[in-house]
């Protein structure tokens, strides 16, 4: 995600010369150069050329402290307008109504059903709401079914009427039943086209006037670049949606609807999609957003998804575990598996500042612990518990078992040894920090 662009920019300040002012002749170059680099992303032109022309206006003329350079000082500049670019706030989900209704709309393929069920997910836990999904695309093969095996997956209920083809009848009744089994939250799915027609238009907005929905959200598939931000547009001139959400960020997608949707349609974006599980799903930061551009990272990101994998005290067993060097096999396997749900590898390592630059040209294949987690599937519960006793006979029975080979395995042994090391003594000083605090 935005890995061009971050690096375009990056060439851009470089560029940027001179010292004690910020003058038009310096910063010219420096200023064409972002814009080329905004254009080739994707960004709307009047946005690009606006974007650059407050940032000149407020560059020039900074004086430019001994302690940092131009190009630093320009880098805080161009930074703050991305975020005021992208909506300055975080905006967050109206919850107001008995229950509150969530209205979801755009194009066929843009992933809105896939998306209504994560976003019901990402409220039910994170927001402690009791979500009713609600199958309103009465003209897609499948479409219910799609929804139902999704809700399955998220245990959340899902209501549908497969024989009556009135979405406004299907909305009205699902919100009846909402309030009679006490579920606070409706998130409706409606049907898409392939291209904006008068009649989808006139169907969804028959909905919307029916049920009068807290939030109507427009769901747009990022990848269309520019005419992603021309149906927003439309879509918006009809709906006067109250939010956008931009799905697949975690593609080969050069940015350019997240950086212009919300000057052209002025409505904030409130969720991104960044994979295909259904934990795979983000509140939108500007400012956070703006430092992933600027390959600043985003370690405050990394850390809430980090903390969703939390638990307390299981950190704490861990932790003495470690201390006593017990740390083994089985709670190896565990923090694989909390890893991998955390999301996509490569885009949680972008998160990490300077580290983004140094990955984007390698290929980091999400299915990089398979063969780790073969190897520890491959082992006796009594060899997982006990690692010492692996030795090499054991060692060549579970190369075999896991598909791997011999070389593998005792690579893997020699970094598990390295990886037990370094815990005992990270948590043996913390322990001793600890103990320290109560003596006399």
């Amino acid at each position: 995600m935005f890995e061009n662009l971050s690096e375009r920019l990056e060439r851009s300040f470089k560029i940027l010369k001179g010292e004690g002012r910020i003058t038009e002749v310096n910063v010219a170059e420096t200023l064409k150069d972002v814009r080329k680099a905004l254009l080739d992303a994707d960004v709307n032109y009047k946005v690009a050329k606006s974007f650059t022309d407050t940032v000149k206006n407020k560059a020039i003329g900074q004086n430019v402290l001994t302690s940092i350079r131009p190009s630093q000082l320009m880098i805080k500049i161009v930074h703050d307008e991305l975020t005021t670019l992208m909506g300055g706030q975080t905006a967050d989900i109206n919850y107001e109504g008995h229950p509150a209704v969530i209205l979801m709309s755009g194009l066929q393929g843009s992933g809105k059903t896939t998306f209504s069920s994560k976003l019901a997910n990402f409220l039910k836990k994170k927001k402690n709401r009791s979500p009713l999904l609600v199958a309103c695309d009465v003209y897609r093969p499948a479409a219910i079914d799609q929804l139902k095996v999704l809700g399955e997956q998220i245990e959340v209920p899902v209501y549908s009427e497969p024989e009556n083809k009135n979405p406004v009848e299907i909305a009205l009744n699902a919100i009846k039943e909402a309030k009679h089994k006490g579920y606070n939250l409706v998130i409706i799915d409606t049907a898409g086209r392939l291209a904006i027609d008068e009649a989808m238009m006139q169907e969804i907005a028959a909905i919307k006037e029916a049920v009068n929905p807290t939030e109507t959200l427009f769901v747009v598939d990022s990848m269309t670049g520019q005419d992603a931000v021309n149906t927003a547009k439309e879509f918006n001139d009809r709906l006067d949606f109250t939010g956008v959400i931009l799905t697949k960020l975690d593609g080969d997608t050069r940015g350019g609807a997240a950086l212009s949707i919300r000057t052209v349609v002025d409505k904030p974006i409130k969720f991104i999609g960044t994979g295909e599980k259904m934990e795979a799903i983000d509140q939108f930061h500007p400012n956070r957003m703006a430092d992933r551009i600027l390959g600043m990272g985003d370690v405050v990101s990394l850390v809430e998804r980090a903390q969703e994998q939390f638990d307390e005290e299981e950190a704490k067993k861990l932790q003495r575990k470690m201390a006593r060097n017990q740390f083994d096999f089985n709670d190896f396997l565990k923090q694989i598996e909390q890893i991998k749900k955390m999301g996509n590898i490569k885009d949680l390592m972008a998160m990490i500042p300077g580290v983004g630059k140094a990955i984007k040209d390698l290929d980091i294949d999400d299915n990089a612990f398979k063969s780790v987690e073969a190897i520890i599937r491959s082992m006796t519960p009594k060899e997982r518990a006990n690692p010492d006793i692996i030795n090499q006979s054991r060692r060549e029975r579970i190369a075999r078992g896991s598909g791997t080979n011999i070389q593998e395995v005792n690579r893997l042994m020699k970094q598990f040894e390295q990886i037990r090391k370094v815990m005992k003594n990270v948590a043996g000083n913390k322990m001793g920090n600890l103990m320290s605090r109560f003596k006399m």
